[in-house]
């Protein structure tokens, strides 16, 4: 089913909505939570979240591309599954070594959602990943928002594990400079 199909149940309040979610984004969203959580069933959990917090949002919200709606749904519930049992100590993934290295661009000792208004970071990161080319900016977003292992990375685009590293440690350092520059560095 498409999409547009898809987004039309939801605003019929037809419950058919959550299955067809499922059927074609199910595995997407899991694999998005799993990398976050490293927990199949949290995981689990976070993806029916996901279609609950995708019903209550459809209507009144219509998203342009569905995939990016529930990817953005599903990262934030799984981010803030992961924050609220952060207390368990659930060991060091490559979730924590991601968000470990964004938070060296703002060396202020806050975190970066205490840094800055959202709102404002967002359009600053929006514009900012706009302006890159493909290539660095999928390579960013693999590591930054799917937190995608260097391993995984390198065999994805078929690339050394240096050049990965050193990819994303100068993309880092471009967006350091970018956040001075929009007098976000603290």
């Amino acid at each position: 089913m498409e999409d547009e199909q898809i987004v039309a149940l939801y605003w019929q309040r037809d419950e058919a909505a959550i299955p067809e979610t499922e059927n074609k984004y199910g595995r997407f969203c899991f694999s998005i939570a799993d990398r976050i959580l490293l927990s199949s069933e949290d995981a689990a959990e976070c993806v029916n979240d996901t279609y609950l917090a995708a019903w209550n949002a459809i209507p009144p919200h219509r998203p342009e591309k569905l995939s990016a709606f529930l990817g953005k749904i599903t990262r934030r519930l799984a981010l803030k599954k992961r924050r609220d049992r952060s207390a368990e100590k659930r060991g060091g993934g490559s979730v924590d070594v991601s968000l470990d290295e964004l938070e060296a661009c703002i060396p202020s000792g806050q975190t970066v959602d205490e840094s800055v208004d959202l709102t404002v970071l967002t359009e600053i990161l929006n514009d900012f990943l706009a302006a890159l080319p493909e290539e660095e900016r999928r390579v960013f977003l693999r590591r930054y928002w799917y937190f995608d292992s260097v391993d995984e990375i390198a065999a994805r685009f078929g690339f050394g594990k240096s050049k990965v590293k050193m990819t994303l440690k100068r993309t880092r350092d471009k967006l350091r400079a970018r956040l001075q520059k929009e007098d976000v560095w603290i």
